[in-house]
């Protein structure tokens, strides 16, 4: 498996393999499952975070193709386009984020001015749609940029998933363990098309359960029919002589509240609890709401005792502070 992925180039920009823990005092205060999480908020890049993995191959592809400026798009709070740019040092770092800009900059903001980003703000568009304008710019200027995705999700990105499946199985042998359900954050899709191939590839023998964390919106296509698009395109640049198909896609899609970056009582009790019971810290956007699903989920009787779960922190904790009043609105 690691000789298909030393074929792409490959950018040395996180700490892993990242902790694999045992949530004993959650699982003990729900009654069960056995519930396990695979901390990739300690990858180590600007406070971590599951897009260092995608970036590895994101920016060691635009290296390798002589680029010295990275393009990015995401939301105000981006965690994406704030690991892009700490992963962008050495080269130029342009950020396309959707709203305008604020009085005062927090969280992830913050970050993205201390790791030096050029900030183009895009009002209603949150997904880097005025990419490529900025790039034909930047060209013009005499620049060679590289537009790497919303959420670094391209067939490139997924392959930092794919990795992250082989270190997960060894782990996992490691401690005589195995997992019955694998469950994570899905948005833009390329965690959860790199750990489908990643897990048939390595043998984990897991339900891989993406848990949508907004709603759908317009697009050329039905997300789900995009996520399995992109899996079949991670397949096929990873080597692999491998179609999947609609059966593989496994999504919760109920657990969206009143969308993308709405803090509700779901959110607000599941990063809660974590920070209690276990002294973890969710972020209110995509763990959070995550978790909050999986919490559902137990309670839903969807898990059975037996089984053993394991929940990807993909990170987001500079998020926590923006959303600072929503978090606390029913604390006392």
């Amino acid at each position: 498996m690691h000789s298909l992925l030393d074929q792409h180039p490959r950018a040395s920009l996180g700490f892993f393999p990242t902790p694999l823990m045992n949530l004993q005092r959650l699982s003990q205060h729900l009654g069960g499952p056995r519930i396990l999480m695979k901390r990739d908020d300690q990858s180590g890049l600007a406070l971590g975070g599951n897009k260092t993995r995608k970036l590895e191959y994101l920016v060691g592809a635009a290296i390798a193709a002589g680029c010295d400026t990275l393009i990015t798009g995401g939301a105000t709070q981006s965690n994406h386009c704030r690991q892009t740019a700490a992963a962008a040092s050495g080269l130029e770092c342009h950020l396309v984020l959707g709203g305008e800009a604020p009085p005062t900059a927090q969280g992830n903001l913050l970050l993205d001015r201390l790791l030096g980003a050029r900030i183009h703000w895009a009002g209603k568009q949150r997904k880097g749609e005025q990419m490529p304008q900025i790039a034909d710019r930047l060209r013009a200027a005499g620049r060679t940029p590289y537009i790497i995705p919303y959420g670094g999700s391209s067939a490139t990105g997924a392959l930092g998933y794919v990795h992250a499946a082989a270190e997960l199985k060894t782990q996992l042998d490691n401690l005589d363990q195995r997992i019955s359900h694998m469950l994570f954050a899905s948005s833009s899709g390329g965690t959860q098309a790199g750990l489908i191939v990643g897990a048939h590839q390595a043998g984990l023998n897991c339900q891989v359960i993406g848990i949508r964390i907004d709603k759908e919106e317009e697009a050329d296509a039905p997300y789900r029919e995009q996520l399995l698009d992109l899996t079949n395109q991670t397949a096929a640049l990873f080597g692999i002589d491998q179609r999947f198909d609609d059966e593989t896609i496994s999504l919760q899609e109920r657990f969206t509240g009143q969308g993308y970056g709405i803090v509700g009582e779901a959110e607000r009790n599941a990063i809660g609890l974590l920070a209690r019971t276990e002294g973890i810290l969710l972020d209110p956007v995509y763990t959070g709401r995550a978790m909050g699903g999986l919490l559902r989920l137990i309670d839903d009787r969807t898990f059975g005792p037996d089984d053993t779960l394991l929940f990807w922190h993909t990170g987001g904790a500079p998020t926590l502070f923006p959303y600072a009043d929503a978090l606390l609105e029913s604390q006392p």
